[in-house]
C-alpha cells in the first residue's frame, strides 16, 4: 500500500513537472515572437524600397556601425581591464573609494552623456569659449577643436559608459585567480607590467570576451547618442525607414540585418570563451598579494582610474545638476509674474516621472515573476527542451531594442487588423488598435528585451537552494506551487529584490523601443531629455535626465556592495 501511494506521488509530479513545462514552454513561445517575426519579416515584398537603401545609405549604416563597434570594444577594453587590474592587484592611494567609483558611469544613459558634453565642448560652450578668451583666438579659423557630433565622439561617449561592463567581469576574474600561480610570477621575477601581460590577462580573457560582448551589444542598442550626433547606424535607419519612409517591410528586413549582426557577435564570444579555457585548483581563500605603487607610479595608477570616473560620470552629473539648479533659478525669476506656467511645468515633469515609474515598475514585478516561472520550471525539469525554450525566452536581451520594437509592432498589428475585420464582417463593428501603441504592447517589448536581467539573478538565487529542500517538502504532501511559494520564495527575496531593481532601472533607460511601441501622448524620462535635447535645450532636460541617473544609481550600489560583500567572504569564508 505504502508503495502504491509512492507511485501515485511519483506520477502526480511527473504531471506536475509537465505543466510547468508547458508553462515554459507557452512563455517561450510568446517571448520569442517578436524575433521570428523579425526573421519571417525577411521574405516581405519590399524590393524597390529596399534597393534605393542598398545604393544609398545602406553602405554608410554597415560601415559607421562597424567603426562603432570596433571603437568601443578597444576603449572597453583598454578602459575596464586595466582599471579592473589597478584596483585589484595593485596598492595606491584611493584605491579602496576607486573599486566602487569605477561603476558610476553604469548609472549615466550615454545619450545623456552626448547631450552634456555637446553642451559643455560645441563651439559657444564654456570649454572652447574658455580657450579663445586665453589665447586670444577670434573664431574657429584660428584654432582646431575635436568635433563633439562625430563618430569619434559617439565611440567616447558610449565606451565611457560601458566600460564598467568589461571592468565588473574582469575585476570578478583577476579575484579568482589562483594566488600560487601571482606568487610563481614573482617568484620568476615578472613584475606588475609582466605579470599582466604573461599570467593574469590571459587567464582573465574569457571573463574579458564576455564583457566586451555585453557593451558591444549595448553598442548596437543605442539610438540617442548616434542621432544626436548625426552618425547613421542601423538603429537609426530601422527608425528613419519604420516611420519616416513608411516602409515597414523594409525596416524588418534592416532588422532581421541587425540581428545577423548580434547573432554573429554572441556566436564569436563564444567560440572565443571555448577556444580559451584556464583551470586552477590553488587555495583562493588567500588575500591576493599586491604590488605597491609609489611615486610617478601610484600617481599615474589613480590618474588611469579617475579619469573614466570624471568622465563618465562626475562631470556629467555636476553638468546636470549645475544646469538644473541655474535652470530652475532662472525660470522662477521669468515666472514670477506667472506662477501657473512654473507650476505647469513642475506637474508636466511628474506626469513624465509618473509614466516612466508606472512602466519601470510593472514591468519589473512581470519579469520577475516570469522568471520565477522559467527558473522553477527548468528546476523542476531539467530537460534538453526546457533548457532550450528558456534559452528562447530571455534571448531578447541579445537583441537591439528597435529590433524587438519593429518586431513587436509587426505581430500585433496583424493581430488588430485581423480582429477588426472579422468584427466588421459578423456585426459590423470597427475595433480599431487594440494592442498596437499601447502600454500593453509596450510592457511586452520591455519584457521580451529585459526578461534576461531578471532571470540570471532569480536563477542563481534557486541554484543555491539545496535539492533537499525540495524533496523533504514533497516528503511532506506539498506539490510544486506550495513547495514553491512556502520554501523557496522566501529564500529568494535577495534574488527577486536584485533583479527587479535591474529591470526597472533598464526599463527607466531604454529609449529606441519606447520610441517606436509607446502610445500617442505618452511620454517617459527618457523621451522627454531626447526631445528636449534634440531641441537644443538642455537646460529644461536636465531635470528629467538628472532624475534618470540618480535612479541608475540603484544598481550601481547593489553591486558594489555585492563586490564587496563577496570578496570579504573570499577571503574570510566564515562570513
Amino acid at each position: 500500500m505504502q508503495l502504491q501511494q509512492i507511485g501515485e506521488g511519483s506520477g502526480r509530479h511527473r504531471r506536475r513537472v509537465s505543466s510547468w513545462s508547458i508553462a515554459v514552454g507557452l512563455l517561450a513561445v510568446l517571448l520569442s515572437l517578436p524575433v521570428l517575426a523579425v526573421v519571417v519579416g525577411v521574405f516581405s515584398d519590399a524590393k524597390p524600397i529596399w534597393a534605393h537603401l542598398q545604393t544609398t545609405v545602406l553602405g554608410t549604416y554597415v560601415s559607421n556601425s562597424l567603426g562603432l563597434m570596433l571603437g568601443v570594444g578597444l576603449l572597453t577594453i583598454v578602459i575596464g581591464t586595466g582599471t579592473a587590474w589597478l584596483v585589484t592587484l595593485c596598492e595606491f592611494p584611493g584605491r579602496w573609494a576607486l573599486e566602487w567609483l569605477l561603476l558610476l558611469p553604469l548609472a549615466a544613459p550615454a545619450y545623456i552623456l552626448a547631450y552634456v558634453y555637446t553642451d559643455l565642448l560645441d563651439y559657444y560652450g564654456p570649454v572652447q569659449t574658455t580657450l579663445r578668451q586665453w589665447f586670444q583666438w577670434e573664431s574657429a579659423r584660428d584654432y582646431w577643436f575635436p568635433a563633439v557630433r562625430s563618430l569619434p565622439g559617439a565611440i567616447a561617449m558610449l565606451a565611457l559608459v560601458l566600460y564598467p561592463y568589461v571592468y565588473l567581469l574582469a575585476r570578478s576574474a583577476f579575484l579568482s585567480q589562483s594566488v600560487s600561480t601571482l606568487e610563481a610570477s614573482r617568484s620568476l621575477g615578472y613584475g606588475p607590467w609582466q605579470s599582466f601581460w604573461r599570467v593574469a590577462l590571459p587567464m582573465a580573457r574569457p571573463a574579458i570576451a564576455a564583457g566586451v560582448s555585453l557593451a558591444l551589444m549595448e553598442t548596437l542598442n543605442d539610438f540617442g547618442t548616434v542621432e544626436y550626433f548625426s552618425v547613421p547606424t542601423f538603429t537609426t535607419g530601422i527608425y528613419r525607414t519604420w516611420f519616416a519612409m513608411g516602409e515597414r517591410g523594409a525596416a524588418m528586413q534592416m532588422s532581421a540585418l541587425l540581428l545577423l549582426f548580434v547573432v554573429s557577435l554572441v556566436v564569436l564570444e563564444r567560440w572565443a570563451r571555448r577556444q580559451q579555457r584556464y583551470y586552477q585548483s590553488s587555495n583562493r581563500y588567500r588575500p591576493l598579494p599586491k604590488y605597491a605603487l609609489r611615486g610617478v607610479r601610484g600617481l599615474l595608477a589613480l590618474l588611469a582610474c579617475t579619469v573614466p570616473v570624471c568622465g563618465g560620470f562626475l562631470i556629467p552629473a555636476g553638468t546636470l545638476l549645475q544646469l538644473m539648479l541655474a535652470g530652475g533659478s532662472s525660470a522662477a525669476d521669468a515666472d514670477a509674474d506667472f506662477p501657473t506656467a512654473a507650476a505647469a511645468g513642475e506637474d508636466r515633469f511628474w506626469s513624465f516621472a509618473s509614466n516612466s515609474l508606472l512602466l519601470a515598475g510593472l514591468t519589473a514585478l512581470l519579469a520577475v515573476a516570469i522568471a520565477v516561472i522559467l527558473a522553477y520550471g527548468q528546476r523542476l525539469d531539467p530537460s534538453k527542451p526546457n533548457r532550450i525554450a528558456t534559452q528562447a525566452a530571455v534571448l531578447g536581451y541579445a537583441i537591439p531594442g528597435s529590433v524587438i520594437a519593429v518586431g513587436v509592432m509587426a505581430p500585433l498589428g496583424y493581430f488588430d487588423n485581423a480582429v477588426d475585420a472579422w468584427m466588421r464582417s459578423q456585426f459590423g463593428i470597427s475595433t480599431g488598435l487594440l494592442l498596437s501603441g499601447t502600454i500593453t504592447a509596450l510592457v511586452f517589448a520591455y519584457l521580451v528585451r529585459f526578461l534576461a536581467v531578471s532571470f540570471g539573478p532569480v536563477e542563481t538565487s534557486l541554484g543555491n537552494i539545496s535539492p533537499n529542500l525540495d524533496d523533504a517538502s514533497r516528503s511532506l504532501g506539498y506539490r510544486a506551487a506550495p513547495t514553491l511559494r512556502r520554501i523557496h520564495l522566501p529564500l529568494l527575496r535577495s534574488g527577486l529584490f536584485s533583479a527587479a531593481i535591474l529591470v526597472f532601472v533598464d526599463v527607466m533607460k531604454e529609449l529606441p523601443a519606447t520610441l517606436i511601441v509607446r502610445p500617442f501622448n505618452f511620454d517617459t524620462l527618457a523621451i522627454r531629455v531626447y526631445n528636449l535635447a534634440s531641441d537644443e535645450r538642455l537646460a529644461e532636460a536636465a531635470q528629467p535626465a538628472l532624475a534618470i541617473v540618480l535612479v541608475g544609481l540603484l544598481p550601481v550600489l547593489l553591486l558594489s556592495w555585492q563586490m564587496t560583500r563577496g570578496r570579504q567572504s573570499t577571503v574570510h569564508p566564515e562570513l
